[in-house]
């Protein structure tokens, strides 16, 4: 079954919370049906590279630490349009791209997913270090039930659609 869904982990893993994209799919992913029409990808730092994997599949949850002025180990889901405002608010990047350059890049193209979410987790230290801040680990399971429940409500809309 070719996956319908892209599960995108961003940040650095050398850099504390930044990691806490990767360290979520990777657990994500450790625990879901390998028959799941999903498809787990550690972006890293980005790159342009990842502008054919998010346009091949319909739907994108993205997994990223997100300065939003919460309480460290905050998680928030942005959804649709509401992804985008978030993104184009925050569109500065230390990267060689940025997401927003990314979803920008599909829009253009007409590959950009028709569902698609943010999962931002409020990061308390980004430095150099390999484990997660407590804060931050406590929001990993957090930040995984959000993305089931994405999941879940993405395919029951679908099922009424159809």
């Amino acid at each position: 079954m070719n996956p319908t869904t892209l599960i995108l982990g961003l940040g650095n893993i050398l850099m504390t919370d930044e990691a806490v994209g990767a360290e979520v799919i990777r657990r994500l992913e450790a625990e879901t049906d390998p028959a799941a029409p999903l498809r787990f990808i550690d972006g890293g730092t980005l790159s342009f590279t990842l502008a054919a994997p998010i346009g091949d599949c319909p739907r994108l949850i993205v997994v990223d630490a997100a300065a939003m002025g919460d309480a460290p180990g905050s998680v928030r889901v942005f959804e649709g349009e509401a992804m985008d405002r978030q993104l184009r608010a925050h569109a500065k990047s230390v990267h060689e791209v940025s997401l927003s350059d990314l979803m920008d890049m599909a829009r253009l193209t007409d590959t950009l997913p028709a569902r698609r979410a943010l999962v931002g987790i409020e990061p308390e230290f980004i430095g150099w270090g390999e484990r997660l801040t407590p804060a931050v680990e406590a929001a990993v399971p957090l930040a995984i039930a959000n993305i089931r429940a994405l999941l879940t409500g993405w395919d029951a809309a679908s099922v009424s659609a159809g």
